[in-house]
């Protein structure tokens, strides 16, 4: 499992708009990766919306935020328009980033267990090492946490 002061694994994913994101090349920029089970439910929503929010603060800072999920570009695109989210959206439709993030896990929900995203986000300072972790994240509240970790970073 990582831990802050580890090295954030790389990754080069595709962006709604086609564009290919690597981790890497957005140095020395802070970086924000939200990890969300699927696009259109209520949490990941809420979650995307609020990211949205304080997308220009964020941007202030001087720090990239992506959502990641394994939905298809098709489906972030659609989650995007509906939604008027200003934030990229990544896909991972392999789970090869999720398996390295360690964010793919087994869940369980009424009873059924199932494979899923576990609910994460990362924040990564300028050097690609990651600052902090939050764990199966309770979407309410969380991105002005994630907002004042990254002004502690910055400052």
């Amino acid at each position: 499992m990582l831990k802050p002061g580890e090295n954030a694994p790389d990754f080069t994913l595709p962006e709604t708009d086609g564009d290919e994101i690597r981790l890497s090349a957005l140095a020395p920029a802070p970086v924000v990766l939200f990890f969300y089970p699927r696009d259109n439910t209520k949490g990941c929503t809420t979650e995307a919306q609020d990211f949205t929010a304080a997308a220009a603060e964020f941007e202030a800072l001087g720090v990239k935020v992506f959502g990641i999920s394994k939905d298809s570009l098709l489906s972030h695109a659609k989650f995007r328009d509906k939604q008027g989210l200003g934030v990229p959206l990544l896909s991972d439709e392999h789970g090869s980033t999720c398996e390295a993030y360690g964010v793919w896990k087994e869940k369980k929900m009424y009873g059924k267990t199932f494979m899923g995203i576990e609910r994460t986000t990362v924040l990564i300072d300028g050097a690609g090492k990651i600052a902090q972790i939050w764990r199966k994240v309770k979407v309410p509240g969380h991105v002005d946490e994630v907002l004042s970790a990254a002004r502690a970073l910055c400052a």
